[in-house]
């Protein structure tokens, strides 16, 4: 994807941040978050083999009196590469400055940021493969050898002044590593990549937001909720905050189970996480399409949304779940779509009689 042609990604996340399993954040969730946000990589859960490996890379640049390296974090939204950058500078006694990809659009626009730096800040650039390709090249320089060459006037009279740098660390996010040329990769000295969560850790986090929000939860009200949170911790806090809003009006304040999963079903996310847009796209491939293969394209029109919707927004978590696939010739529900959705599939069902090596069941 060319850096400037960003129309269906910002339309596709906007899609995903007004949904309640969504895993992007609007102004409420971003609000949240920095109250439930830990501080140190000791509170932090989750991610043990990232957090482990960091600890060793914090640690030894603070003995060596130095800035520590420039850290990739990639993986889904919502896992904690915000929360991972903060805990960075808090670890490093260092102030940090935030800023994205697509708010650098220009060369000039880094290198101010980049010559108001204090030694030793953290800078982290959250969305880093959506940076303009000369702000992109500039900061290999910057992150190489702590300088940049502003360019001053144009055409043949036009003078590069060299401008140096304080030493500082680069902390990029993105959710799309594959789109970040190599040699930026190769500037980085640590690059960790964020795995989805486990229900158990999920449970841990959840409880701890409950601790913090002065929640009363119980075990099994922490394990409805962790179930249905798609492995993101952003999830699992939204969900727990509209559980808290119905135990608040509708039981006495306090989550079981019981209270977590008619919540729940009230905003309509299901046992496994999928909410209205996931189970009609799931419907209309089943009930209209024989469960497929069909188009995207049509598809969407079946549903009702825009193609990037269905492909960006609700496909790949059905794929993650094993309830649909992407094929060469379209879209295939798989067994296990018609099972959750209580469907009896057709003899010849993609996935099923004749078609079973296609899943090889």
């Amino acid at each position: 994807m060319n850096w400037d042609d960003t129309s269906s990604e910002t339309q596709a996340a906007a899609d995903a941040a007004e949904r309640l399993v969504g895993a992007s954040a609007d102004g409420e969730d971003q609000a949240v978050e920095a109250a439930l946000r830990p501080k140190s990589l000791h509170e932090f859960v989750g991610q043990e083999r990232v957090r482990e490996q960091l600890d060793l890379v914090l640690k030894a640049a603070l003995a060596r009196g130095a800035s520590a390296d420039h850290v990739l974090l990639s993986g889904a939204p919502g896992l904690g590469k915000t929360t991972l950058s903060m805990i960075i500078a808090a670890e490093m006694n260092a102030p940090i400055r935030i800023t994205s990809g697509p708010a650098i659009q220009h060369a000039g626009d880094l290198a101010a940021i980049l010559s108001s730096l204090q030694e030793g800040e953290v800078l982290f650039l959250d969305e880093i493969h959506r940076m303009s390709r000369p702000a992109e090249e500039m900061l290999y320089m910057a992150m190489e050898d702590f300088r940049v060459d502003v360019i001053v006037g144009k055409g043949p009279g036009a003078t590069a002044i060299p401008l140096e740098l304080p030493s500082f660390t680069l902390v990029g996010a993105t959710t799309r590593a594959g789109l970040l040329p190599p040699p930026l990769r190769d500037r980085f000295g640590f690059t960790g990549h964020m795995e989805f969560y486990e229900s158990a850790e999920l449970e841990r986090v959840i409880h701890r937001s409950a601790q913090l929000l002065d929640l009363e939860i119980d075990a099994e009200g922490a394990a409805e909720i962790a179930g249905r949170s798609r492995g993101t911790p952003r999830i699992a806090n939204r969900l727990l905050r509209r559980v808290r809003d119905y135990a608040q009006v509708k039981a006495d304040g306090r989550i079981n189970r019981e209270v977590a999963a008619v919540a729940l079903a009230v905003y309509e996310v299901d046992a496994r996480g999928l909410d209205r847009l996931d189970r009609a796209v799931l419907r209309a491939l089943l009930k209209l399409f024989g469960g497929g293969p069909v188009g995207l394209s049509t598809l969407a029109v079946a549903v009702g949304e825009e193609r990037e919707t269905v492909e960006e927004v609700a496909e790949p978590f059905l794929v993650r779940e094993g309830l649909l696939a992407r094929t060469p010739r379209g879209r295939v529900a798989t067994p296990a779509a018609w099972t959750h959705l209580g469907l009896v599939p057709p003899q010849q069902a993609p996935g099923t009689g004749g078609q079973q090596g296609m899943f090889g069941m």
